[in-house]
C-alpha cells in the first residue's frame, strides 16, 4: 500500500522552516470572524480547529505558540433581510443599518448587543471543540489600544497606501485627498457612509461628513475604523500574526489577500503571515444545499451540534478532509458520521485493516479528533441508532442507568471502561434528541404499553407471530447477532411478499404501526420476557376484543 501523509503533517512540515526563519520567541496563530449573525459550525473549521491542530503540532516540534481569534466587531451591520427579520419590527430595525456590529442592540433583548447575543451559542463552546487555549480579541478593543497607533501610521503613509490599494480597485481608484479612516457618525450612528475630510490634532481626531444624513462632525480614532484591507493588515501587524487560515473568498489570485500582502510588504514593511485557504462548509436540509452563512442565518451552531453529537465527530469530519475540500453537513446523517468515526477508531487501534491509503490516513484523523490523547485502549462502540432507540423506549426517569444496564447486557458496553461509560451516557442523551429533531419516521419509536386495538385488527397472521415468539424463546443468547440469525431462519421459507406481510405484522404487534427500526437491533434492546409476552398476546387480543 502506498504511504499517504496526512494533509496536516504535510502542512506543518512546510510551515516549520518558514516559521523558524522568522526568529521569533512566540509564534502567533490567528483566525478572524465577523459576528454578523448566527455563528455556525462552519466557522470552526478554518478559524478554530485548523489553527488549533497546527498549534499543537508546532509545539511538539519545539515552538512556543499562542492562538488568537479576532472578532471584527467594528464592521458595519448590513441590514440584510435575514438580519432585519431577527427583530420584532424589521422596518424599525433599518435604523441600525451601517452601525458597527458592537453598537447594534440585541434583537431579543436578552444581551447587551447583537454581538453578545450571537456569540452566546459559539464562544462558550470553543472549549468543547478545542483545548481552550484560544484568546479572543475584538477590533473594538484594538482600536482603543494597538490599532489606534497603527491608524496614525496609516495616516502618515496614506499616499503609499492609496497607491497600492488603487492597483486592485480597477475603475474606482481613490483620489489623492482620500483619508482611509471611516468614523462613526455622531448623528445617525453609521460607520459605512462617512467620509473623512480633514485630520485634526495630528490625526488624533477626524473631521468627517456623512452621506447618509448629511451631518458634519468630528470623531476620534477610537470611534472609527480603517478601510477593511488596511484593517486586516493592521491586525496582522499589531498582533504579530505568523499563521492565519483564510476563507476561499480571499484566495482568488489578485484578490483581497494578495492586496493585503502587497500592503504589508511594500507599505508597512512587515512580513505577512503564512496561510492556507479553506473551503466553506455547506448545510443540506432535505434536498437543498447551501453554504452556511452568518448574516444569512443558514447554519447549525456549536451549541446545537453538541445537543445531538460529540465534538470529536465534527473535528473528525473536518480533519479527515483537506481544508480545500468541500464538506456538506446533513444533520440527518449523524448516524453515518458516527459509523465513519468508529471505522477510523478500529483502524487506529489495529482492530481493522485499512483497505486503501485513504483509510490508513483515517487513523491519523481519528487521533487528531481528540483534544487530548485518545484512550489507551479501544473504547466500546455503541451504534448511534441503538442509542437513539434506547433513549425512546426507556422511561425518562430511568435514564441513563437503565440504558447502561441494557448496553452492558447486549455486549455493546464494557462496564470496566470509564471512558466508554461516559461516552454511552452522553450518546444516549444526544441520540434521543437527534431522533426527535432529525430522525426519519422509521427511527422514531414509541413503545405503547399495549398497541391500539386497531393495530391488532390489522395483523394478518397472528399465529405466525406466536410461532416467532416460541422460536425466540429458545434462544440462549439475547443479542443482536443471535436475534438476526433467528429472524433470518424464521423467514427463510417465506416468499418476498409473505416476508413483507410478516414484518408488517411484527411491527404492528411491537410498536402499533406497520414499520420501524431494524428488527434485530430493536429486539436486542428490549427485555426478552417482554418481547415474548407481547408476541404471544396478539392471538388473544386479536380474537378477544371487538
Amino acid at each position: 500500500m502506498t504511504a499517504t501523509i496526512h494533509w496536516l503533517d504535510k502542512l506543518v512540515v512546510e510551515l516549520e522552516e518558514k516559521l523558524k526563519s522568522r526568529g521569533k520567541e512566540f509564534i502567533v496563530i490567528n483566525g478572524g470572524l465577523s459576528v454578523s449573525g448566527i455563528q455556525h459550525i462552519g466557522r470552526l473549521r478554518g478559524e478554530v480547529i485548523l489553527g488549533e491542530v497546527v498549534r499543537r503540532e508546532l509545539r511538539k516540534r519545539g515552538f512556543r505558540v499562542k492562538q488568537l481569534l479576532t472578532l471584527y466587531t467594528q464592521d458595519p451591520w448590513k441590514g440584510k433581510r435575514e438580519q432585519l427579520n431577527a427583530f420584532k419590527d424589521p422596518d424599525k430595525a433599518r435604523r441600525y443599518i451601517g452601525w458597527p456590529l458592537i453598537k447594534v442592540p440585541d434583537p431579543y433583548g436578552c444581551h447587551n448587543s447583537w454581538v453578545d447575543h450571537f456569540w452566546e451559542d459559539f464562544g462558550p463552546y470553543l472549549k468543547d471543540f478545542s483545548d481552550g487555549e484560544i484568546e479572543v480579541v475584538t477590533t473594538t478593543d484594538l482600536y482603543k489600544s494597538k490599532l489606534k497607533e497603527f491608524t496614525k501610521t496609516v495616516i502618515e503613509l496614506r499616499d503609499d497606501v492609496r497607491r497600492v490599494i488603487n492597483k486592485y480597485r480597477g475603475r474606482k481608484p481613490y483620489p489623492p485627498e482620500w483619508i482611509p479612516v471611516e468614523p462613526v457618525c455622531g448623528n445617525c450612528g453609521r460607520i459605512d457612509t462617512t467620509e473623512a475630510v480633514e485630520l485634526l490634532e495630528g490625526g488624533e481626531r477626524i473631521r468627517y461628513r456623512c452621506t447618509n444624513c448629511g451631518y458634519t462632525g468630528i470623531q476620534t480614532i477610537e470611534n472609527s475604523k480603517l478601510n477593511w484591507r488596511i484593517e486586516w493588515v493592521g491586525v496582522w501587524s499589531v498582533l504579530n500574526v505568523d499563521f492565519e487560515p483564510y476563507g476561499k473568498d480571499h484566495a482568488t489570485p489578485g484578490g483581497s489577500r494578495d492586496s493585503c500582502v502587497d500592503l504589508a510588504i511594500n507599505v508597512f514593511k512587515i512580513k505577512p503571515p503564512e496561510g492556507v485557504w479553506y473551503e466553506w462548509v455547506s448545510l443540506r436540509i432535505d434536498k437543498r444545499t447551501s453554504d452556511m452563512t452568518s448574516s444569512g442565518f443558514i447554519g447549525i451552531t456549536p451549541k446545537e451540534w453538541l445537543e445531538v453529537a460529540h465534538p470529536q465527530i465534527l473535528r473528525f469530519i473536518y480533519l479527515n478532509n483537506p481544508p480545500q475540500k468541500s464538506i456538506v453537513i446533513d444533520m440527518r446523517e449523524i448516524p453515518r458520521y458516527y459509523d465513519l468515526y468508529y471505522k477510523a477508531e478500529r483502524i487506529y487501534y489495529g482492530l481493522e485493516e485499512p483497505a486503501t491509503s485513504e483509510e490508513k490516513v483515517m487513523a491519523r484523523s481519528y487521533e487528531l479528533s481528540h483534544i487530548g490523547e485518545p484512550p489507551s485502549n479501544p473504547p466500546s462502540q455503541i451504534p448511534y441508532l441503538h442509542a437513539a432507540i434506547l433513549a425512546q423506549i426507556i422511561p425518562p426517569e430511568m435514564l441513563p442507568d437503565e440504558a447502561i444496564k441494557r448496553l452492558k447486557k447486549t455486549g455493546h458496553l464494557n462496564d470496566a471502561d470509564k471512558y466508554s461509560i461516559k461516552w454511552a451516557i452522553e450518546l444516549v442523551e444526544k441520540a434521543g434528541r437527534w431522533a426527535e429533531r432529525y430522525g426519519p419516521p422509521g427511527v422514531k419509536v414509541k413503545l405503547p404499553e399495549q398497541p391500539p386495538i386497531n393495530a391488532y385488527r390489522l395483523i394478518e397472521d397472528p399465529g405466525r407471530l406466536v410461532r416467532l415468539a416460541a422460536e425466540l424463546e429458545r434462544l440462549d443468547q439475547w443479542d443482536e447477532d443471535s436475534l438476526k440469525e433467528a429472524m433470518i431462519r424464521f423467514g427463510s421459507n417465506m416468499t418476498a411478499s409473505e416476508r413483507r406481510r410478516f414484518y408488517r405484522d411484527f411491527y404492528l404487534a411491537i410498536l402499533g404501526r406497520p414499520e420501524g427500526p431494524r428488527a434485530a437491533p430493536l429486539l436486542a434492546l428490549l427485555p426478552k420476557e417482554w418481547v415474548i409476552n407481547r408476541l404471544k398476546s396478539v392471538m388473544l387480543k386479536g380474537q378477544g376484543d371487538t
